[in-house]
């Protein structure tokens, strides 16, 4: 935690990358619009909050300021996808549409890694904060996968696809079943949505494929780290296949 405008805006400055960022509403200054400004240019996200929120987080003289500096380091998606494509392989991306639980997210990051993907995609605002928990439940996959955090989903989705992969949404709520004909051995995203409310409607729009994981009991849905391993599995699956 680095709590004060001014060790704010230095960290900023230093190029530290930093989890998110709570200012205290109402306040307004050169500083907070300079740490604003640097906020949004490194993809860091900002939240108004108000003082009860801050004094919650530390009892030190906070000045209406206070950041968390991430555990992992976020890279450039362009960067990943291009990279991928020069070795010769097969992108497979995950999207995580506001995954907001923290166990979650690790799980689902642990499935990431065993399965080969390689990038899971987040939000920068609405997503689980990336902190010791995470990495714990990860058992080490965030350490080891990229992890890209994008202003835009939209515009993130239209990139990709551009680059000549599949948009794949996982949603309870498709006709087509995982294991119909659906071939995951090309450049592929996986879309998950969040555990509320599942994957925005803009996004599912844009999705080229929708798929649904068939059941046979009660429940209608799964939680998503568990759904993330199957889906992720059938890919593999597929892609091992092929090769053979």
């Amino acid at each position: 935690m680095i709590f004060g405008l001014r060790p704010i805006l230095e960290a900023l400055h230093a190029g530290k990358v930093l989890e998110r960022i709570f200012l205290q509403k109402g306040q307004r200054n050169s500083i907070t619009q300079d740490i604003t400004e640097l906020a949004h240019q490194a993809k860091v996200p900002v939240a108004t909050v108000p003082v009860e929120k801050l004094d919650t987080l530390t009892r030190k003289n906070h000045q209406g300021a206070v950041a968390f500096l991430s555990a992992i380091t976020y890279l450039p998606l362009d960067n990943i996808v291009a990279d991928i494509y020069e070795k010769g392989k097969t992108p497979l991306l995950l999207i995580l549409d506001r995954i907001t639980d923290v166990r979650n997210f690790g799980s689902i990051a642990r499935n990431a890694e065993c399965m080969g993907v390689d990038a899971i995609v987040i939000p920068n605002r609405g997503a689980a904060q990336i902190n010791g928990d995470a990495l714990k439940t990860s058992a080490g996959a965030l350490n080891l996968i990229p992890v890209c955090r994008e202003t835009n989903l939209k515009d993130t989705i239209t990139f990709l696809q551009q680059s000549g992969m599949q948009i794949v949404a996982c949603t309870e709520k498709a006709e087509q079943n995982l294991t119909e004909t659906i071939d995951f051995t090309g450049p592929t995203a996986i879309l998950m949505g969040s555990e509320e409310d599942g994957i925005s409607p803009e996004y599912l729009k844009k999705a080229d494929v929708r798929v649904k994981i068939p059941m046979a009991g009660q429940i209608g849905s799964l939680n998503v780290s568990v759904a993330s391993g199957i889906v992720l599995f059938e890919v593999l699956r597929q892609r091992l296949a092929a090769n053979q």
